[in-house]
């Protein structure tokens, strides 16, 4: 039994995923993102997410966190910084933060990454997603809908030709949606 690659993303109306794009995170969608990562017990990202996330969601040398970060934000930040990381990169020789560095066929790599024991795999960032899900390797998609039109940046999946199944929907208080989705069985 493979465990399962699971993608979760903010993403706007117009379908942008740039990290600055929608509304502002706040308590119940940080309580979510916390929940999300609780389902899996490793995290999977390209460079620019790894870095991203590593900035804004490790703990610090001192061990306090931030005086910017309220106990929503800590909470994640207390699931995430423990979690086993996979990063994939061509362009890093090294990684911390409990990450190990997969190189090379990234495909081949994520299908052995699946094959290990494990409750799931939480997939991020924007180009690797659409990398995988192009390979049929992603068995659950979760988009945080917000009501917000950004009119540029990077696109959900860009070029990626698939079909999804509705599997829950849910409203946040501010406007937000979550859309949960597995690939639909094609007919033959």
């Amino acid at each position: 039994m493979t465990q399962p690659l699971r993608y979760a993303i903010n993403v706007t109306v117009d379908g942008c995923v740039h990290h600055e794009s929608g509304l502002p995170p706040d308590a119940e969608s940080m309580a979510f993102w916390t929940d999300e990562l609780r389902r899996s017990d490793t995290l999977l990202y390209g460079r620019v997410t790894y870095e991203l996330m590593q900035g804004a969601w490790r703990r610090p040398e001192s061990g306090e966190w931030p005086e910017w970060m309220d106990a929503s934000e800590v909470a994640f930040s207390e699931v995430m910084d423990p979690m086993r990381k996979v990063v994939a990169s061509t362009s890093l020789d090294v990684v911390d933060w409990n990450a190990e560095l997969i190189r090379g066929d990234v495909v081949e790599a994520v299908r052995v990454l699946k094959e290990r024991p494990g409750r799931g795999i939480a997939l991020g960032g924007v180009q690797l997603p659409a990398t995988l899900a192009a390979h049929g390797l992603i068995d659950e998609y979760t988009f945080v809908v917000h009501p917000v039109i950004a009119g540029r940046g990077p696109r959900l999946l860009d070029d990626v030709d698939l079909t999804l199944e509705l599997v829950e929907r849910r409203e946040f208080g501010s406007g937000a949606s979550v859309q949960r989705y597995r690939p639909a069985k094609q007919e033959l």
